[in-house]
């Protein structure tokens, strides 16, 4: 099955989830590996690995907007 579709998917007080063959490309320009086709990207900006998210939102009490 082959979808090209790349979605992103904002959960309330979590990470956004961007699924698709997206290229992620970081501030020096280089490209994040992935080894998968679904990766969670940091939204509370408190991941160790960012871009990344870690779950640090989880311990830090994050919320977004209603």
């Amino acid at each position: 099955m082959s979808d090209d579709r790349v979605t992103v998917t904002a959960y309330p007080d979590g990470p956004l989830l961007l699924r698709g063959a997206a290229r992620v490309v970081i501030d020096d320009g280089a490209e994040l590996p992935r080894a998968r086709r679904t990766v969670a990207l940091c939204r509370c900006g408190l991941s160790t690995i960012k871009p990344l998210c870690d779950g640090s939102h989880k311990a830090s009490g994050f919320r977004t907007d209603a």
